[in-house]
């Protein structure tokens, strides 16, 4: 039983060239439109926010259409039966990316954007569907089109908060979502009074007001006049952006609240999920393009970890007839993330709450953990995973940023802080001293507006480690390696003033005065009906956040060591303070930092540096790359690394890691 009622097939094509993958040969590419019908009153689907409030067609049911895509071998018989679901980032494909070390592209079809080509090589199918509803079609993006909920008496209404923050040159016209790429809830009345927008230096700053006509809901339109060909500007009345002459400034949160109309049901992209895979699991007609398909696999990183993390914990991975739908999930850079997607003027959109940024979302809300346990500020008690029948495996992964920046600690622990034991069905591994996003093909240290170069550690090849592990897990009953985490049993999870006596005093390194901190939140009374009010009201309360404990270079000790962690040439954290003029001394976004070690003894005495230097760790190239090559084994040995990326991480470490690091021997 699913609410899918046909895949419209609108352009089948040879990927790759019609190379062929080892034993899986040569795969396909199908995209097109994803056609849904649902009862807004089925139990299925009974706790989508607003959607009884939804039209519904003659025969009593709500109709939404999605995009997606698949990859699969030409051949049925030579496939794996599997399929690896990738949830994207912000309508974004992301799994060849990170799992086959290829170049970003969301509309992947050459050899080159097949990367090493891991998934193909191991006869996986990929899966894409928008699930994201506030996304606007522009750059390939994947799109949910979903209705908008009606009142009785009219539209309905609510008021909004957008953060609009500009890390860059002053910007005058923005959409009232606060991102270009997402669709704005339209104001109800242009007048400003009727709205606030303030701004302030930090989050927790007391915010200034900036007067109702000094700004307008109003865009800005520019062009060569006919008559005069000069540059000409013209504002227009809108009920989607915001114009302030003034410019929104670097270093500034704004804050934008108004009150909206025609809010969208955004809870359907977890049944649109749900049903797409159910459909592909289980129906058995010729509009199935994966027939025969046995075990379902869904990755998702950061906004997207965060969203599977909410599609278990409320019951999605059961369909609508209580099959199962995923055999197992792997959520990535999630943090303790997960409520943001089902409440009334959802913007999927919006990060989770940073130490800066969008510090306020409500994203991160008890359960944090897999694990049941009891809230102590409220007495509440509950688990991500509650429902054994359905539930799938679960790994889940996270980088140092996510202990410095989204309350990672809390996963593994309970709300006092205390570790908390893991279901048995449940791995969480740690990425030591890595940063929320690894590009697998950075080309050099990124520089921005973080007091430090970005955190150049690479991990992709832990991927496709942890995928072979699923499946062994899934397939046969192998378990995977155990969890890898710090703990604050065995002294590795700590206090910020006990991380603060370990890291190293580099010099001229300033370093975070504090982890994000959780405060709890007041929503109002309304809030577990999914209506939230604006602004929330912090109760005075925090949840306690703890971070990992370091060595002497200032590297993490605990979790999954990647060769370059394990073989260091520089310190690498999870934080990267956003320098002055930009929020100066806050952590800047996902962003980690690396902090080169010196280069020679001369220039560790020179610059005071507390740190050995490369040429009194390594005596040359060639022990740098032996030292690589053997923490490379040993993860080998613990199955998080596979024997074809030893070679890799040896030829990056060829030539003192360059071009990641930055080296002068």
């Amino acid at each position: 039983m699913t609410n899918l009622i046909e895949l419209v097939i609108a352009d089948r094509r040879r990927f790759a060239d019609g190379h062929a993958f080892g034993d899986a040969g040569a795969y396909e590419r199908l995209s097109g439109r994803a056609l849904f019908a649902v009862d807004p009153l089925a139990p299925a689907q009974a706790d989508v926010v607003d959607l009884e409030k939804v039209p519904r067609d003659s025969d009593g049911l709500v109709r939404f259409a999605a995009d997606f895509m698949l990859l699969k071998p030409l051949d049925a018989s030579r496939w794996n039966r599997r399929v690896l679901y990738d949830y994207g980032n912000r309508g974004h494909k992301r799994a060849l990316q990170f799992f086959n070390d290829a170049p970003h592209s969301n509309q992947p079809l050459t050899l080159a954007q097949a990367g090493n080509g891991f998934l193909m090589r191991r006869g996986y199918a990929v899966a894409w569907l928008a699930w994201e509803g506030d996304l606007l079609p522009g750059n390939g993006r994947m799109i949910l089109d979903l209705p908008t909920a009606v009142g009785r008496d009219g539209p309905i209404t609510g008021r909004v908060r957008t953060e609009i923050i500009v890390d860059g040159p002053p910007v005058r016209c923005m959409p009232l979502s606060g991102r270009i790429a997402a669709h704005s809830y339209p104001t109800v009345s242009r007048d400003t009074r009727d709205a606030l927008l303030t701004r302030r230096r930090y989050p927790y700053d007391a915010p200034e007001t900036i007067p109702p006509e000094d700004w307008s809901f109003s865009v800005e339109a520019s062009g060569l006049g006919a008559e005069t060909k000069l540059a000409e500007q013209a504002l227009m009345p809108s009920d989607q952006f915001i114009h302030y002459p003034a410019g929104f400034q670097s270093g500034w949160i704004y804050e934008l609240l108004y009150t909206a109309r025609d809010p969208k049901p955004m809870g359907l992209g977890h049944v649109a999920v749900r049903d797409f895979i159910s459909f592909l699991r289980n129906d058995q007609s010729s509009g199935n393009p994966l027939p025969g398909l046995e075990r379902a696999y869904a990755w998702g990183r950061s906004q997207t970890g965060r969203c599977l993390r909410d599609f278990v914990y409320r019951g999605y991975n059961a369909d609508a007839a209580g099959k199962r739908v995923f055999d197992g999930v792997m959520p990535h850079v999630a943090g303790a993330g997960r409520k943001w997607l089902n409440h009334r003027f959802a913007t999927p959109i919006v990060s989770g709450g940073q130490h800066y940024e969008d510090h306020f979302n409500v994203a991160d809300a008890f359960p944090f953990a897999y694990a049941h346990s009891t809230d102590h500020l409220t007495g509440r008690s509950d688990a991500i995973l509650k429902r054994p029948e359905t539930d799938p495996l679960v790994f889940h992964t996270q980088t140092a940023t996510e202990y410095w920046v989204r309350r990672g600690s809390l996963v593994h622990t309970d709300t006092q802080g205390n570790d908390l034991p893991q279901p048995p069905t449940v791995r969480i591994y740690a990425w030591a001293s890595s940063q929320h996003s690894a590009d697998p093909l950075l080309s050099g240290p990124q520089h921005g507006i973080g007091q430090q170069a970005s955190n150049v550690v690479a991990t992709s090849a832990l991927f496709r480690a942890m995928l072979d592990a699923m499946d062994a897990w899934a397939t046969d009953g192998t378990p995977p390696p155990d969890s890898r985490i710090p703990t604050r049993a065995s002294g590795t999870l700590v206090t910020y003033e006990e991380w603060r006596a370990q890291f190293p005093a580099i010099p001229g390194v300033a370093v975070p005065s504090e982890p994000n901190p959780l405060p709890r939140l007041d929503y109002g009374p309304e809030a577990e009906r999914g209506i939230l009010h604006e602004p929330p009201v912090p109760t005075g309360d925090r949840y306690p956040v703890f971070v990992p404990t370091v060595d002497d270079d200032g590297n993490e000790v605990a979790g999954v060591r990647v060769p370059m962690v394990a073989v260091p040439l520089a310190t690498h954290t999870g934080w990267n303070l956003r320098a002055r003029g930009h929020g100066h001394g806050v952590q800047w976004r996902f962003e980690g930092s690396t902090i080169p070690f010196p280069d020679t003894t001369s220039e560790r005495i020179a610059t005071g540096d507390p740190r050995p230097a490369i040429l009194e760790r390594y005596e040359d190239k060639a022990a740098y790359v032996a030292a690589i090559v053997t923490a490379a084994r040993f993860l080998v040995t613990q199955r998080l690394l596979l024997e074809e990326d030893v070679a890799r991480a040896a030829e990056a470490a060829a030539d003192w890691g360059r071009p990641r690091h930055e080296v002068h021997l």
